[in-house]
């Protein structure tokens, strides 16, 4: 028999080993690796599903330094495909050098006010106005992030200190558990067009900064209402039960306030004619809360185009201020 050259067995034995299934071979990436910048899907197992998440990273990134990263949540009916494509995140990623996260909730039967239907969701009740058809089986999605957040810092070099999430509509209220259960892992959250709804006492695993945006023309998802004038933003969180939202944000801002250990007296700032920010200050100096009020928006993710505003932007720009302790 010939003699296999040391090259050519070690060539052999790196094939077999790398010839593994494209879960494994995700899974086993390491940091040190030539990183594919742009787009990037990845699957990975959780309690026994199969979930999936896009990530895209900057042309440049090189994994020399170590880089924030943001999460986008899709809104109902939605997938992280989806929001890479419309969110603005993945722009903001690479004009800022830092990689963003986009994963895909589980589809369902659901009822709400609509009716029964069979749609993709984030698992946020008792926080939502939607509950499981009998015999589904809600899935863990905080166990899923936190399992994307361990993969994503096992693939690229990440800032540990700097990982933040965003999310829109049911993806708001599932950015509003994070708040609670998550919040140990990431340095600030920003809740777009949804939040908690329901008064249950939760306690956070710590106290962060959190930022709320709604559009005054914002009655929730299919529904239309008359625009509401920035100027009563004031009265709107000071007054339970106004039509506006029907009083939710009176109670989003109420529940922040008791979760996160926040002075009840806020300052209001901005332009009239654009955005106004309320801020409620800690009480413990852990991170405010703000709630951004935004002049002809209704319930869609702002990216520029569908929108004047630019969500990511101006977030990002609210995000980079903060870094875990």
């Amino acid at each position: 028999m010939k003699k296999i050259s040391a090259f050519l067995l070690l060539t052999i034995l790196s094939a077999g080993f790398f010839s593994c299934s494209k879960n494994d071979e995700e899974m086993l990436t390491p940091i040190s690796s030539t990183p594919v910048t742009g787009k990037n899907r990845f699957t990975t197992m959780v309690d026994g599903d199969e979930r999936e998440y896009y990530v895209h990273v900057p042309k440049s990134y090189t994994g020399d330094v170590s880089v924030p990263v943001v999460f986008m949540l899709h809104g109902t009916g939605g997938d992280g495909e989806k929001f890479y494509n419309i969110s603005g995140w993945k722009e903001m990623g690479e004009d800022e050098g830092f990689i963003t996260v986009f994963p895909s909730s589980w589809r369902y039967c659901i009822i709400d006010n609509d009716g029964v239907s069979n749609i993709t969701k984030w698992n946020t009740p008792p926080d939502a106005e939607f509950i499981f058809c009998p015999g589904q089986k809600p899935r863990n999605d905080i166990k899923f992030l936190n399992t994307v957040i361990t993969e994503v810092s096992s693939k690229y070099k990440v800032n540990s200190k700097r990982i933040y999430l965003a999310g829109f509509s049911n993806g708001g209220q599932m950015a509003a558990k994070c708040v609670i259960d998550l919040s140990d892992k990431l340095a600030a959250i920003a809740e777009n067009a949804g939040s908690f709804y329901i008064d249950t006492m939760y306690t956070p695993k710590r106290k962060l900064p959190v930022l709320l945006q709604i559009g005054n023309e914002d009655y929730g998802h299919g529904t239309i209402g008359p625009a509401v004038p920035l100027s009563g933003l004031d009265t709107i969180l000071r007054t339970p039960g106004l039509p506006y939202l029907g009083g939710r944000l009176n109670r989003m801002a109420g529940y922040h306030i008791k979760y996160l250990g926040l002075n009840p007296n806020f300052t209001i700032a901005g332009d009239t004619n654009a955005v106004v920010v309320a801020t409620y200050n800690s009480l413990s100096g852990s991170g405010d809360f703000r709630i951004s009020f935004v002049k002809n928006l209704a319930h869609i993710y702002p990216n520029g185009d569908n929108h004047w505003m630019e969500a990511a932007r101006t977030q990002w720009k609210w995000f980079k201020q903060y870094s875990m302790p």
